[in-house]
């Protein structure tokens, strides 16, 4: 099952734990077999750990981001992910040389150990950003470091992750993502975005989408057409849905909706990487694949975050509570004004158009489609309802169920949602095209709708 929870360091022990001879076991011949046919094997043989090394930096990341205060406020968590994992798959592949590196390649001695750089680049990585845990960071790393044997070929690694680490955070130090942000200012005409209640909190993000990219030429690549006139039929349609199934006590939306609603609240990045634990372990990906697909993954969220970001302070469309409060002032007479509507969850401090959770999850679908194909075995639980699992057979099910509960939750409306989709799939598809990190991927085999 998969489970949205802080994962301590010192539990990674019981993580690598796999049957009596440890991760080498997930990867026996018959598993995997990776880029060629022989990647999989190979590592086995070699005795190389392998998916459980990437999914303990993964979920040690999705700890801390949850602790208050340890991500900073001004920056966004998908960024942080990007650079963990594109440092390890860069540390990785420096080693092995069949893949393509991201942004960083060192001369690595021919026998150090790609697992041992692994290791080393998410440790190094995460001690750079987060620097108060260091004391649990250095745990990870010495649990980790302990299932490999000593000796040369482990200290090359070592270097190999470290230097990786160093030299792909210099290249990222100078994004614009360490920017103070603008103040924001609301606009006063019908349709202009303004803060919401009940607590009107300002946005934080507004200049996010002029961070420079991972992989995208800009912000802007794929920036959504404009969303539909406020006096157009379509505007009044996906209000009047959002109106009746979004608010607070709605009378339409069923039981099963509201779940829906309040299941998905939590980060959806944070969602959708543990989506990717479970797969990488379920379907025994090897070091290199699972490194691959790990970057791909928070690359295409990195990326899809700030070109959402670049549409939602372009176009500042309001957002449904504000709309049906002022619905009155729209010009469409097919809409209502509803001056105490509430939605069912308090309200993001951002634009709605184009939807977050929509865009995040188009992008996380299009990646785990691509490695693993769409059909699968998912089942997904939320830190905001404990007991509740949610099950799907197809990773496009998971994104359209996570964009459509911000609908019932009262966040968005249907037009937010596809110009999300849209989005997410367009840089997620760019960036494993223009990466090469698909070229890890099952190129679509078994993606069934």
């Amino acid at each position: 099952m998969i489970k949205v929870t802080p994962v301590l360091a010192t539990l990674v022990s019981a993580l690598l734990a796999v049957g009596s001879t440890g991760v080498v076991q997930a990867e026996s011949p018959g598993h995997d077999q990776g880029v060629g046919g022989s990647a999989g094997g190979s590592e086995a043989g070699r005795g190389f750990q392998g998916a459980a090394f990437v999914v303990a930096w993964n979920r040690e990341l999705l700890h801390i981001v949850q602790i208050p205060g340890a991500q900073p406020a001004t920056v966004h968590q998908t960024r942080s992910y990007a650079l963990l994992h594109g440092a390890i798959y860069d540390a990785v592949v420096s080693i092995t040389r069949n893949g393509r590196p991201f942004l960083v390649s060192v001369d690595a001695p021919g026998g150090a150990r790609p697992d041992a750089a692994a290791a080393a680049a998410g440790h190094a990585t995460l001690a750079a950003l987060y620097p108060a845990l260091r004391p649990e960071l250095d745990q990870l790393l010495a649990d980790q470091l302990a299932l490999i044997q000593g000796g040369r070929a482990r200290q090359e690694g070592i270097e190999v992750g470290d230097e990786v680490a160093s030299r792909l955070l210099a290249a990222r130090a100078h994004d614009g993502s360490g920017a103070t942000p603008a103040p924001f200012v609301a606009g006063t005409q019908p349709g202009d975005y303004r803060s919401t209640p009940p607590n009107f909190p300002s946005p934080v993000f507004g200049d996010w989408g002029n961070v420079t990219p991972f992989v995208l030429r800009d912000g802007a690549q794929f920036r959504p057409a404009p969303p539909p006139a406020l006096a157009s039929a379509a505007y009044a349609r996906a209000l009047n849905e959002v109106k009746s199934l979004g608010q607070d006590s709605s009378t339409t939306r069923t039981a099963e909706q509201t779940l829906i609603g309040r299941f998905w609240a939590p980060p959806i990045w944070n969602t959708w990487n543990a989506i990717a634990e479970e797969a990488a372990l379920a379907h025994h990906t090897n070091l290199v694949r699972t490194a691959a697909m790990f970057a791909a993954l928070n690359l295409s969220f990195a990326d899809s975050a700030i070109a959402m970001y670049d549409a939602k302070y372009h176009y500042q469309l309001w957002r449904p509570v504000t709309a049906i409060r002022l619905a009155d002032t729209d010009g469409n007479p097919a809409t209502t004004a509803d001056p105490t509507w509430t939605p069912l969850a308090p309200t993001a401090p951002d634009p709605s158009y184009p939807g977050a959770h929509s865009t995040i999850s188009a992008a996380g679908a299009a990646v785990l489609s691509a490695f693993f194909g769409n059909r699968d075995e998912i089942q997904v639980s939320s830190p905001a309802m404990p007991g509740a699992v949610r099950t799907f057979s197809t990773y496009t099910g998971v994104a359209t169920e996570a964009g459509l509960s911000r609908i019932y939750a009262g966040q968005h409306t249907r037009i937010d949602h596809v110009a999300g989709l849209q989005l997410g799939s367009s840089v997620a598809r760019f960036v494993l095209h223009e990466s090469g990190l698909g070229r890890f991927g099952r190129d679509g085999a078994d993606d069934r709708s």
